[in-house]
């Protein structure tokens, strides 16, 4: 059974929002692996600061299910969809890795290119799943957390129970 890494992020009810996704993977999915939550200053666009985590978990679901529930969940969370990639939102969840997936799968490229690019997918990944490895590049999380040179907006840790 394929283990799937999904990026957990909001900016707007941003408690509220994330505890719901934990709730509705956690009754779909079972047992989830969460990393720590990070707050991170928005990128992209002016907005309140984000929340962040990744959650893990295994599914015989494959990819287009997997992210079919995961807009299900962001659509019961009142996220609003805008012509804006980058904008404020109740729930953002991005589905990074299905097992040793790589490519293009359904309209959709994993691993996704946020892994390498943003601070607040890389690190939380690297906090949860360290020893794991990048399904394109073959280096584990942390090495690529000790490789990260992007610019990055702060993370802080934030003491929230997500259940």
């Amino acid at each position: 059974m394929p283990r799937v890494w999904v990026s957990l992020g909001s900016n707007q009810e941003r408690e509220r929002s994330l505890g719901i996704a934990v709730a509705a993977l956690r009754a779909h999915y079972g047992e989830l692996r969460l990393s720590p939550v990070s707050e991170s200053a928005a990128q992209g666009f002016s907005g309140e600061p984000f929340l962040n985590l990744v959650a893990g978990f295994e599914t015989t679901e494959d990819v287009e299910e997997v992210r079919r529930r995961l807009r299900a969940i962001e659509d019961a969370a009142g996220r609003v969809r805008g012509p804006d990639k980058f904008a404020p939102r109740t729930l953002d969840l991005d589905l990074l890795t299905h097992g040793e997936t790589v490519g293009v799968v359904d309209g959709y490229e994993l691993p996704r290119d946020e892994i390498l690019r943003y601070a607040f997918v890389l690190k939380p990944l690297a906090d949860l799943a360290g020893d794991e490895r990048h399904p394109a590049t073959g280096h584990s999380y942390a090495e690529l957390w000790r490789q990260f040179s992007h610019e990055a907006p702060e993370l802080t840790v934030v003491a929230l129970q997500l259940g």
